[in-house]
């Protein structure tokens, strides 16, 4: 009797395990990211009344005036409302001190090494429209992952900086990351001084 009711719960053991076998295992599927659609690249001519310089802004972003108690006139951002993504912009006259201007950049910019994994630097120079600058690309999770400077290099310098309002992981935010950066190097190429 023992014997057989042995043998009876190991064949029912091996039954209920037998119809299992079909069955596709559950797994944790790796994490996702959601799918995003982007515009069209278009953009429109920015000239703002009071201040020396225009460029040309995407038509999917808005320009605003920057609202920090300490800014400046012609201090602006734009912003890509969609993408959680601002480029905060600030305008000098260049009084003999374009020097310490361009420094002040290049250390802003180098603030950002404890979280980047490289910083690129690449130069801007139109010389029809007298325009020259300097272009930062951070690489990694740096919380400002584009930065630049333009200048005519005796009366204008504009100033530039790209943040998301995101945890700055740069696997997330490379497919936005890589479209705004065409429309940042489409602005820097527009400017044009008044």
């Amino acid at each position: 009797m023992r014997n057989s009711l042995l043998v009876f719960f190991l064949l029912s053991l091996l039954f209920v395990t037998g119809l299992q076998c079909g069955e596709s295992i559950q797994a944790p599927k790796p994490r996702g990211y959601f799918r995003i659609d982007f515009p069209e690249h278009a953009y429109s001519n920015f000239q703002p009344t009071d201040c020396p310089f225009s460029f040309d802004v995407p038509t999917y972003a808005t320009v605003v005036n920057d609202t920090d108690k300490l800014k400046e006139k012609c201090w602006m951002n734009i912003e890509f409302g969609g993408y959680k993504g601002t480029v905060y912009l600030s305008y000098r006259t260049v009084n003999n001190d374009l020097a310490q201007l361009t420094d002040d950049c290049r250390n802003m910019a180098m603030k950002h090494t404890a979280k980047a994994s490289a910083i690129d630097e690449s130069q801007f120079i139109d010389r029809e429209n007298h325009v020259y600058g300097l272009n930062y690309s951070l690489k990694g999770n740096a919380a400002s992952p584009v930065q630049f400077w333009l200048t005519d290099s005796t009366n204008h310098f504009l100033r530039g900086s790209l943040y998301f309002y995101a945890v700055p992981n740069a696997d997330s935010i490379a497919p936005v990351l890589d479209f705004v950066k065409e429309d940042i190097r489409r602005l820097i190429e527009s400017v044009r001084w008044k």
